[in-house]
């Protein structure tokens, strides 16, 4: 059993950087619902396809009451080449360091690939009600489908 926060709890608010250099934190949303996709690196196959299903849907997302916000560990600057290459619509945002959202949340882990340990970002969608309490989680997320029904799940809360 995990210490980090689940559905019913409060999303912590905790400040990212957005990639034109401001902040952004959950409580920015308050009155909306509010989905959180964590990714773990821009420009790459997965986070790439993830990121453009959401852009996709934002439309559909806005209709639903419903706003979105991508986060990686990237820096800033790596978003803003990672939205114009794609066409990118759903707002990215930078967890810190140290001590971020992800890092509250636990999906700032360890992973393992080819034999090494790493910390990486395991990715995971959180659907935040108007009330800013966590309504839906999804983890270790398989990215074909997710946006769908990350979109279904917003529209029936």
């Amino acid at each position: 059993m995990s210490n980090f926060p689940g559905v019913g709890d409060a999303i912590p608010d905790i400040a990212m950087e957005t990639p034109e250099g401001g902040k952004v934190k959950p409580s920015d949303f308050a009155g909306h619902k509010l989905v959180i996709f964590f990714y773990p690196k821009d420009d790459t196959p997965g986070c790439t396809t993830e990121n453009k299903d959401f852009s996709a849907l934002k439309d559909a997302f806005e209709a639903a009451g419903t706003k979105l916000l991508g986060v990686s560990k990237d820096p800033a600057k790596k978003h803003q080449k990672f939205i114009a290459k794609h066409g990118l619509t759903a707002p990215l945002a930078s967890d810190p360091e140290e001590g971020g959202l992800s890092d509250a949340l636990g999906v700032w882990a360890e992973k393992q690939m080819y034999g090494k340990t790493y910390m990486g970002m395991v990715r995971s969608t959180y659907l935040i009600g108007p009330d800013g309490k966590i309504a839906q989680v999804w983890d270790k997320v398989k990215v074909k489908g997710h946006a769908e029904e990350v979109l279904a799940a917003a529209q029936a809360l």
